[in-house]
This record gives structure tokens, sequence and C-alpha cells, in this order.
């Protein structure tokens, strides 16, 4: 596995060392982890079934399956059958692991979008095939591609990818016989614009034929510690990825499939959440853009994609000075050089006191 790149992480150390060494205190701004409770009713679901002496279903209980069917319904106007929905320990194992799963090798490129979560880049090489970050499909011509990534909302830029574009994807894809991963772990959090689903009928014609939907619980409910998350799309994909992981014992504790079962279930601790982070976003962005940034994309998701037209280190070493710890833009992709990710997950008053320090 020496073609891994090293962890981006641990490159930040020095700069959160700096901030750290604020007389207030760091605000760390770098990293998109929750900070707010986990809702009670998900706590109350969680406790209720502590007494899981026996093995859980890889496949989920039907009341998880039902509950994530009942959600996209409801929320994203997606149709999937509950026997088409799985359920993951997190979704980054999910994406680490997918190309493997599928039996992708040398000479398979795997594509992913130019500015990307890095573990789309890290999953292609675990299975000892070819990342390329490219968000032009047509220049590929008739390489071996069997699996396109897409992430909307984006991590880092929080650009929303329309209708008419996933359509296109879904096209070329279907053309060539690949496979369709869609990243919709931030699709509840559209703030300008509304992401869609590549599951909903006016993206994909009706039918979930090559393609996937990953989903996590992480930011929506607060559940980055539960790992829960889930994937469904095509039936006979999904079942040849649920036969997959009952072997390796991809279980999903019995605790968790109840609490995420009945955060899926309920709308109201979800627009609670939104409602913190819309409040953060919405006096963050313009400390930011009076200090001398511009937020560029930004329309859905968590994170402020922003430059001063300094380099991104830069503008991370100057934040740093003043406490904030963000993180630079090319941990995402060389395409990111000059931009830095702040992610608004901080708490009300360490997002307070960001908004103080950029003034």
């Amino acid at each position: 596995m020496n073609n891994l790149p090293d962890f981006p992480w641990d490159r930040l150390l020095p700069y959160k060392e700096r901030a750290l060494a604020h007389p207030d205190g760091i605000v760390d701004l770098s990293v998109g982890t929750p900070v707010d409770p986990v809702p009670q009713v998900v706590r109350d679901a969680l406790t209720g079934a502590a007494d899981s002496p026996g093995y859980p279903l890889t496949h989920g209980t039907p009341a998880l399956r039902a509950a994530a069917a009942g959600w996209l319904r409801r929320r994203h106007g997606v149709s999937v059958d509950p026997d088409a929905v799985l359920p993951l320990i997190g979704s980054k194992e999910f994406v680490a692991w997918l190309p493997t799963y599928l039996g992708l090798g040398a000479g398979d490129q795997v594509v992913l979008p130019e500015l990307a979560y890095p573990t789309y880049d890290v999953g292609a090489r675990l299975a000892g095939a070819t990342p390329v970050a490219t968000d032009g499909l047509l220049a590929l011509g008739p390489s071996a591609v069997p699996l396109v990534w897409v992430n909307s909302p984006s991590n880092p830029t929080g650009k929303v990818l329309p209708a008419e574009h996933l359509r296109k994807v879904v096209s070329w894809a279907r053309e060539r016989g690949a496979v369709v991963a869609s990243d919709e772990c931030y699709i509840e959090l559209g703030w300008e614009e509304e992401p869609i689903s590549i599951l909903h009928p006016d993206v994909c014609g009706g039918s979930h034929e090559g393609l996937l939907a990953v989903h996590s619980l992480s930011k929506r409910s607060n559940l980055a510690g539960y790992r829960a998350g889930f994937v469904t799309g095509d039936p006979a994909l999904v079942a040849r990825l649920l036969e997959i992981r009952k072997h390796a014992g991809m279980l999903m504790p019995a605790p968790v499939q109840a609490a995420m079962a009945a955060a899926l279930a309920d709308d109201e601790h979800a627009e609670e959440q939104r409602g913190r982070y819309a409040a953060r976003r919405a006096a963050l962005r313009p400390a930011l853009e009076t200090a001398g940034w511009r937020v560029d994309d930004s329309t859905a998701g968590l994170y402020l994609w922003a430059s001063n037209g300094a380099g991104a280190w830069d503008q991370v070493r100057k934040l740093s000075e003043t406490g904030i710890l963000v993180a630079p833009g090319d941990f995402y992709g060389t395409a990111g050089s000059a931009h830095i990710r702040i992610a608004v997950t901080a708490t009300d008053e360490r997002i307070s006191a960001a908004v103080r320090r950029l003034q």
C-alpha cells in the first residue's frame, strides 16, 4: 500500500499548535465534526436497544430499512424498495472500499471530482485502480472507467450539481456500463440552492440501474460518533454488495441500527440542527468577507470555500495567528491551492469568537 498519500491532516499540526496558543483558545473550523448534542429521540432508541446480545443483521433490521426508504420518499422525492437499503458503518468506510467491492484493479480508472474528499482517491488506490480527478467526463474518451463518483453538495466547495448535469453523467456512464456512486451526505443542507439526488426521477428517468446513493446521519443528526450511514440504489448492485459485506463481517451494531431508524423517522430534530448551522453560517460569512475573503460556491453543505487571493497555506497561517484553524484547499486537490475550507460546525460561542477576531 505504498501508493497511498500521506494523511493530510498531519500537516496542519504546527498551525493547530499556533492557534491553541491564542489567549482565548483555539477556534477549530478545520474539521466538520458535529459539536451539538445527539437528539434525545436517538439516545432513547439507542439505550432501549442496549440489550442486544446476538449478532446484528448485515442487511439491517426491517425497521431501519423502512425508515431510510421513508425518509428518501418524504424528504427527497425518491422511491426505493427497503430491500435495496444497506446500512454502512459510517459512509467513509464504504467510500474507501467500494472500488474493491466492485472488483476494480490495475488498468481501471475511478473518476472523481477535480476538487474532492480525499477518500475517493484513496479507495481507488486501495483497489489498485487509477484515480482520475476531472470534471470533464467527455475528455476521457474510450478509457476503462467502471466507476464514477459525484458529490453534491460538494465537500469542500459547497457546490450543487443541477439535475441537468447529473442526467448527463448518468447517460455517459450507462453508455459505458459504468457505475455512478453519488455521495449525498450533505443533501439536506441546501441554502441558496436545493440539492437533488442521483436517484430522483428527474435525474435517472425512474430507473436506478447502475446507480448508488450514499447517505450519512453524521451531520443531519449529529451521529458522527455512531458511524451511521446507508447506501441504496440499483437493487442488483446492492444485493451484490450485501453478499460481500456478509462475508467480510461488516455489521452495524444493533443499538446503532435502532438509533438510526429513530433518527430517520424524525424530521423535527433535523430542522432544529439545520437552524443552528444556518445561524452560524449567517454570522461567519459576512465576517470573512469584511476581513478580505471572497466566498465561492458554498450554496449548500457545512463549509465556506473562501480565498483572499493568497496561497492556501498562507491563508491557513494568517488565520492561525488569530487562533482560528481552517483547512487548506489543496487537501482536496491541486485546484484548491488558492482556497481554504472553513467549517461552520463549531459551537455558537466559538463561532462568535471567530467573528470577533476577524473584525
